[in-house]
């Protein structure tokens, strides 16, 4: 099957928020889901991105998607990219475009200097955990995400 990695552009939004939703629902996770496209536009193509994407086409037709953003490392003194999202349609999946995406990022993540490529994972999600671990990724088992959110946040931020 032939496909085709490359930058995203801003026609692709409305795409990308499609493959949002596919992941959200995927993840079980619909629920959590308040973005828009017109949200996905400005962080992508805005005055001030503050993310960018990478795009997989089979026969012109976006079929997966990698969305990331920039992150900085005080012990490396440089930047990284934190993957956000990867999701690549059921029907597309172990054809290597889910490999491409990453070694995408990888390659830019090079040109960069950037020190490391880092993502989360669910921890039930076996099948990505296994592919994570094929391309070599390192489990952080040691580290624990933590999140404000909604209320707290705001209560914080006051």
């Amino acid at each position: 099957m032939d496909f085709r990695i490359r930058p995203a552009i801003p026609g692709d939004v409305p795409a990308i928020f499609a493959l949002v939703c596919e992941l959200a629902r995927y993840e079980r996770l619909e629920h959590e889901v308040t973005v828009s496209e017109a949200l996905i536009h400005e962080a992508l193509f805005g005055a001030t991105p503050h993310a960018f994407a990478y795009m997989c086409d089979v026969a012109d037709e976006p079929v997966a998607v990698a969305l990331c953003y920039y992150t900085f490392s005080t012990f490396l003194g440089r930047h990284g990219i934190y993957v956000e999202d990867v999701y690549v349609r059921p029907e597309f999946r172990k054809r290597g475009i889910g490999t491409a995406l990453f070694r995408r990022v990888a390659q830019q993540a090079v040109a960069e200097g950037c020190g490391r490529v880092e993502w989360t994972v669910l921890d039930w999600n076996e099948s990505a955990l296994r592919f994570y671990a094929a391309l070599g990724a390192q489990a952080m088992s040691q580290w624990r995400l933590q999140r404000l959110s909604g209320a707290a946040l705001r209560e914080l931020a006051a």
